[in-house]
């Protein structure tokens, strides 16, 4: 009994929520029929309403306080337990935080062998020396990076003695609330009793909920790149960063780190991409809203916007072993070559990604103007028709101005899209950093960089890692601006048309 109170394992909570959430639907339904005597045109709303409001009454309560314990019973175990790790005991190039995730490890290691009969529980308090302790866990499947230190030790099975209570009171606390909402809800049932009304109250209280929770995951990202944005600034001048003109990371010190050269690249590729995209996307586009039979519409429409399914990471295959091979013997190879010209000296290269790029934006741009051109009203079709208007003229005085906006911000949704785009930058466009307006030489983007900045071993408190969300913040603010550009088109111009 005492393990079950203090296991950390959610799902028998759950079962039990739902169990009371469910028997508490039939008994309030029940108990609203009983008051109404047995006639159901005497209660205020519909039984199943009473039943509605027992279920929300049960579990809305406790699965929440369900989740906001588990969100912080573990931040508050470990400020507890990580002032037991003294200074001296983080070995050289480690951090305080690699110790606490080996307490965090062999706390679940403890727990683990517990389960498995391995040791009894007063055993794993007991536990004064680590000796063997890290063969028998590694047994268990559970791996401590570094020797188990007294130190470690005591903190794990603290945090382990922490956390047992803290899941104990929370099983008991979480059980109450369901128990308390089921008597509540019980007491307040009769057939005046305005059940309707609740429920209704509540589901719109939930829809809010999830409107506001995508809002503050926006918000919650921008922050954390900001805080880590204005660290760097704190150990990096921000004059060098936005105008230098040198990106040359070195993880020993004394980098070059500006974002120029990197924009650069990211603007240059994206605006090839878009060179390829917009007018082959936008004719398709035009071909099958204005001139495609139904039949060869369904199934083009289709087979077009199958393009959008392919992974990025097959695109950029298809730029590293086809796009640039065929754009080097086009443009390399000097006599051997189709133009006899010695331009390009490898695959990868601004011309490789952006054009891979712009197939992969096909059928953005084309699906998006598909659904805009058609919306544009047939009166206005008809009115040019009657004027005399020959269909292509119709097209090309009517119906695109009246979509332009439209088309316009898909556009510019497209630019965003290629501005984030990372794998075929990675493995198309090279990786080096200059500003050159030479469009087949290798050059890199801010997104490719990002990754690169944050692979490894490197010290995150360094600049060369922290860069990473000055890069990643710049982007994120250049694309917001791209869309709320598209927006602004897009509910400006379309009101002059309604």
């Amino acid at each position: 009994m005492g393990q079950i109170l203090t296991s950390s394992a959610v799902l028998p909570l759950v079962i039990l929520i739902a169990a009371l959430a469910l028997g508490g639907y039939f008994l309030a339904r029940g108990r609203a029929l009983t008051s109404a005597q047995g006639d159901s045109r005497n209660l205020h709303s519909l039984p199943s309403y009473y039943g509605y409001n027992a279920v929300m009454s049960v579990a809305v309560p406790a699965l929440l306080v369900l989740g906001t314990w588990l969100l912080v019973q573990p931040m508050l175990v470990q400020s507890s337990v990580v002032d037991m790790i003294p200074a001296g005991a983080v070995p050289e190039g480690s951090s305080v935080n690699l110790i606490m995730s080996d307490v965090r490890r062999l706390a679940d290691g403890l727990d683990a062998t517990v389960s498995a009969g391995g040791m009894s529980a007063g055993d794993a308090s007991d536990l004064s020396a680590a000796g063997e302790l890290r063969a028998l866990l590694a047994e268990r499947g559970v791996a401590i990076g570094a020797e188990i230190s007294p130190e470690v030790l005591a903190a794990a099975q603290t945090y382990r003695e922490m956390s047992a209570t803290g899941n104990f009171w929370r099983n008991i606390i979480v059980a109450l609330i369901a128990l308390a909402g089921l008597v509540m809800v019980l007491r307040e049932t009769n057939a005046e009793f305005r059940a309707r009304n609740r429920v209704e109250g509540g589901i719109k209280a939930l829809l809010i909920l999830a409107a506001s929770l995508a809002i503050l995951t926006t918000v919650g990202i921008v922050l954390s790149m900001l805080f880590e944005t204005i660290n760097f600034f704190k150990l990096h001048p921000w004059t060098d960063f936005f105008f230098g003109s040198s990106w040359a990371p070195n993880f020993r010190g004394d980098s070059d780190l500006s974002i120029l050269p990197l924009l650069w690249g990211t603007l240059y590729i994206s605006l090839i991409a878009l060179l390829v995209a917009v007018p082959i996307g936008l004719f398709a586009a035009i071909y099958l809203s204005e001139y495609a039979g139904p039949k060869v519409r369904a199934t083009a429409k289709p087979l077009l916007e199958i393009l959008a399914g392919i992974p990025t990471i097959v695109y950029g295959l298809f730029a590293l072993l086809t796009v640039g091979p065929f754009l080097v013997e086009v443009f390399g190879r000097s006599d051997a070559g189709l133009l006899g010209v010695d331009w390009m000296s490898g695959a990868t290269s601004v011309l490789t990604a952006g054009l891979v790029m712009g197939i992969m934006l096909i059928p953005f741009v084309s699906s998006l103007s598909d659904d805009i051109i058609n919306a544009v009203p047939q009166s206005l079709r008809d009115g040019s028709f009657g004027l005399g208007a020959t269909q292509s003229e119709t097209i090309r005085q009517v119906v695109i101005p009246a979509a332009l906006p439209g088309i316009v911000g898909a556009v510019l949704l497209a630019a965003s899209r290629a501005i984030g785009e990372t794998m075929i930058v990675v493995l198309g466009a090279g990786a080096i950093a200059r500003i050159s307006a030479n469009p087949l030489e290798a050059m890199t983007t801010i997104t490719t960089r990002i990754v690169s900045q944050l692979t490894g071993d490197s010290d995150f408190a360094s600049p060369e890692t922290l860069v990473a969300f000055a890069l990643g913040l710049t982007l994120f603010v250049l694309t917001l601006g791209l869309n709320v550009l598209a927006l602004y088109i897009v509910r400006k111009y379309r009101e002059q048309y309604e």
